[in-house]
């Protein structure tokens, strides 16, 4: 405990060694690890920046990169592991470049602070992490509308409250999903544009007396834009919270995806089955073959939510600027960035192969329920009739089948004339399940034609 800092990043100031323990409890290298291209990455520009701008010599920069370089290549053989004395990813490259081109190594953090130095290699990392995501969702969209193509035509009860409401195209129903993928798209591109500022150079918190130029570093690392307050710089998370609540999102969307297929594979509904490739099964009933997957993205999406709660509560009682505090988000972001991409991948796999449609059992629910009495109320308000005199008429003749145990189709042209006299044969055609599905052609609804044309825009977006 009396051994002086020698290896420390820290000044003369300290005089006894950290205790073990706190030195365990401090260090950050176990995850910070995580960002040691984009801090080698970043670090090669900033010592390019102090080259051109005199601060450090040209061949003072020249060997700073080259050192830096030199760490990358070791990084990736996997000779260059540093553990917990490192206590961070930054001291650990600093260290090593020192080791590797000497004393011109401490000059590499002239002008930079850590403060400045992890916010720029958390957004550099989180900028190839939204593109690889986006990725991503252009090929779950894929997929989805791979699937709804070939199901146009194929009819699946719709649901409101759980209950049957009306009968819609598979394909719509596919599509809807897609468009909450875009949506995920399009906000990732928001968050990737608040993302893509640049803060190094900021510091500690209040700028540096070095005659640096930040926007020449920010230039080589690909920022649009630089900080324009050194304080918001160095202690702004608002670009990660912003991810994780598109993180967020995108998790209540495959998640309410992972609902659907879990009851669609269900005995009770029958709708599709689960392939060998994307089931598991029981450790005691031989029969089962279990959804897995979407129980697992289902159960997933509570962890990416707690990731941005926690943030939430880290950033709301930090004072400016820089506090220790914000050391926590690099596991949250990490954790939520890994969770989004594998149930991404994993949803896209069982979509693609592992979901097969019954269109015989869908064909036959959308036979067996009332789904289709909006349908003969509406076609009353075609021949006049009041919609909510229909809308009444039509509870009423419902109620009459229930109790004898009857659907609409199976009425007699009498028995609906005795409803109103202004039905007549072509009922039976307009309360067909095929019919029902076909006549909502409003925009945006369910019928084949506009579901056609969504497939078009669909494909159109997807290739913008």
């Amino acid at each position: 405990m009396n051994k002086e800092r020698e290896t420390s990043g820290w000044s003369q100031r300290f005089e006894l060694a950290l205790h073990p323990a706190i030195a365990r409890f401090n260090a950050s290298i176990s995850f910070d690890i995580e960002l040691i291209e984009y801090d080698l990455t970043g670090s090669v520009a900033h010592a390019k920046m102090l080259a051109r701008t005199g601060i450090i010599s040209a061949e003072e920069g020249e060997q700073l990169v080259a050192g830096l370089e030199r760490i990358r290549t070791e990084y990736r053989q996997g000779t260059f592991q540093p553990g917990v004395e490192a206590e961070d990813v930054h001291f650990a490259v600093e260290r090593r470049l020192t080791e590797i081109v000497g004393d011109v190594g401490k000059k590499l953090h002239t002008a930079r602070s850590r403060n400045d130095q992890v916010g720029t290699d958390t957004r550099l990392y989180l900028r190839d992490r939204i593109h690889q995501i986006r990725q991503q969702l252009r090929q779950f969209q894929q997929v989805l509308l791979d699937l709804a193509e070939v199901n146009v035509e194929t009819i699946i009860p719709g649901y409101t409250h759980l209950q049957r409401a009306q009968p819609v195209s598979l394909a719509h129903h596919l599509l809807a999903y897609l468009q909450m993928a875009q949506r995920d798209w399009e906000r990732l591109g928001d968050v990737y544009r608040r993302t893509n500022i640049s803060p190094l150079g900021c510091g500690a918190l209040a700028g540096t007396t070095f005659p640096i130029d930040r926007h020449y570093s920010a230039e080589l690392l690909g920022f649009a834009d630089v900080y324009a307050n050194s304080l918001d710089g160095v202690s702004d998370r608002d670009f990660a919270i912003e991810f994780l609540a598109a993180a967020s999102l995108i998790m209540v969307h495959l998640s309410r995806l992972s609902e659907e297929i879990i009851f669609w594979v269900s005995e009770e509904f029958g709708f599709a089955k689960l392939k060998d490739s994307c089931a598991t099964g029981s450790s005691i009933m031989p029969q089962k073959k279990n959804p897995d997957v979407p129980e697992l993205v289902r159960g997933k999406s509570g962890r990416v939510f707690g990731h941005l709660q926690a943030l939430l509560v880290l950033m709301k009682g930090l004072p400016l600027a820089y506090n220790k505090d914000l050391q926590e988000d690099k596991e949250a972001l990490f954790d939520a960035v890994k969770t989004v991409q594998a149930c991404l991948e994993a949803m896209t796999i069982l979509l693609k192969e592992g979901l097969e449609f019954r269109s015989e059992r869908l064909a036959q629910a959308v036979e067996s329920d009332f789904s289709n009495a909006t349908d003969v109320a509406d076609y009353l308000a075609a021949k006049g009739v009041p919609f909510r005199e229909a809308y009444n008429l039509v509870g009423k003749v419902v109620k009459t089948c229930l109790a004898a145990n009857k659907l609409l189709k199976d009425l007699s042209l009498e028995e609906w004339q005795q409803l109103h006299p202004a039905i007549e044969a072509d009922i039976y055609e307009a309360i067909a399940p095929r019919q029902v599905v076909a006549a909502r052609n409003s925009y945006g609804g369910t019928g084949f034609g506009q579901v056609r044309q969504a497939l078009e825009a669909a494909r159109q977006k997807i290739r913008d």
